[in-house]
């Protein structure tokens, strides 16, 4: 094996290895979801997990890729349906030295992950129906527009805006999605009083929340240091390093900050704290200095407790504070590479120019909020129409009786916990050993 065989063999071995941890963090949603919220809808919302990556997966293969990163102008691609590939058709990926099934597998599981978030604000009372159909238009429709924008050769990215691995196209996409949902289905019964005050519902299980969390921790070193796409400098070493820091930084501000504002350590808010600032790093991680990474994950980290007690005392119920970890975050993320955006850095990745902190200006700082904005108008607008429509056709929400029995019993005919939940559960014959006779 020559040198060029053995870069592209440890290149593409990189490459499936972040698909999978990218694709695990499906796992790590599911217990973290399930976990936050109660047990009547727990086997419901872990299970849309799997539904939700099928359904990515055959709308992502069919046409998402080829909207995302096929030739076409600088606002969508136009080539490259199911894979279909010419001579330049996919000279968007052209960077990377791996095969085509592997950069589709990778972005497949980023868009996966940015389906997963905007499913938080249909908790515990969406429709099964409404999955299949917005699943479908947000993989085709909405997700690769902002992705073509910034990773495709769109105009965003001719600008130079900075978003390694998805702080606006992966985690803001899902997040602005998610409250949209969330405001046009209205909140859970039972989650406000006639005065307008909430009521706290508890997840059923905190166990699964910290698990989920971790996982999802995990995961994140194939979602960053796996954009790499590549092995041969080492650089995706540094993009975990900055990954990890801003984490820790997240968990640790989070939890000081939940004990400061409500007088008790949290430990949800750690969990959301530490996906807040993985959010807010997964833009920045290649372009800041380990310091920065700290900073970026302490202020997102302790800014998305506090947004989220916000939103909720102003009648918003995000069940999973989907829009607060996801969306604030992001956009915490992707503003901070104008303040930190490191000169060497910068010089590296080849993207975009210095932050104000390094002396470069305010250029920076003003792409990445012109980004921000395109894509949040961009996913509201588009998801308001999508979702208004089947609110007047078919409806997004189950009735009362269904919300009130659980998603479990109404949507699939049983409970993820029944002999908790179910009156008419009986419990198998015992068995007498013969040792006991």
């Amino acid at each position: 094996m020559n040198e060029v065989q053995l870069s592209l063999a440890l290149d593409s071995l990189w490459v499936m290895l972040g698909a999978i941890l990218v694709i695990g963090m499906q796992v790590g949603f599911a217990l973290l979801e399930a976990g936050s919220t109660r047990m009547k809808n727990a086997g419901h919302v872990a299970g849309k997990q799997i539904l939700s990556f099928a359904i990515a997966s055959l709308a992502f293969w069919a046409a998402g890729f080829a909207i995302t990163f096929g030739k076409g102008n600088g606002f969508i691609g136009t080539e490259g349906w199911f894979l279909k590939e010419g001579t330049e058709t996919f000279s968007s990926l052209s960077w990377a030295n791996v095969p085509l099934e592997l950069k589709f597998l990778f972005q497949l599981a980023f868009v996966g992950v940015s389906l997963a978030i905007a499913w938080g604000g249909f908790a515990e009372r969406a429709k099964l129906s409404v999955y299949f159909i917005f699943g479908t238009i947000f993989t085709v429709a909405i997700y690769p527009v902002i992705g073509h924008w910034v990773w495709g050769g769109g105009w965003l990215g001719e600008m130079g805006m900075q978003d390694f691995a998805g702080s606006t196209v992966v985690h803001l996409q899902g997040a602005i999605a998610a409250l949209v949902a969330t405001l046009l289905l209205g909140p859970r019964i039972g989650k406000f009083n006639k005065d307008g005050t909430p009521n706290y519902i508890p997840g059923h299980n905190q166990v699964y929340t910290v698990i989920g969390g971790f996982v999802l921790w995990v995961g994140w070193f194939g979602f960053n240091a796996g954009s790499t796409m590549g092995t041969a400098d080492g650089f995706f070493g540094y993009v975990a390093l900055t990954t990890n820091i801003a984490a820790a930084a997240g968990a640790i501000a989070s939890i000081l900050t939940a004990k400061w504002l409500v007088g008790k350590a949290d430990i949800p808010a750690m969990v959301n704290g530490v996906l807040a600032a993985l959010v807010a790093i997964t833009a920045a991680c290649a372009f800041v200095e380990p310091w920065a990474a700290a900073v970026i994950g302490a202020v997102a980290g302790s800014f998305t407790f506090w947004t989220s007690v916000y939103f909720e005392r102003k009648g918003i119920d995000d069940p999973i504070y989907a829009f607060s970890v996801h969306g604030i975050a992001g956009i915490v993320g992707t503003i901070s590479t104008g303040f930190f955006a490191s000169p060497r850095l910068v010089e590296k990745t080849g993207i975009g120019k210095p932050g104000l902190f390094y002396g470069g200006g305010v250029d920076q700082l003003l792409v990445q909020t012109i980004g921000v904005l395109g894509a949040a108008v961009y996913v509201a607008v588009v998801s308001f129409i999508i979702l208004y429509a089947l609110k007047k056709t078919i409806g997004l929400r189950v009735t009362p009786d269904q919300e009130i029995s659980g998603l479990d019993i109404s949507e699939h005919g049983s409970y993820g916990y029944p002999e908790h939940l179910d009156p008419t559960y009986q419990q198998p014959p015992t068995v007498v050993s013969s040792r006991s006779l």
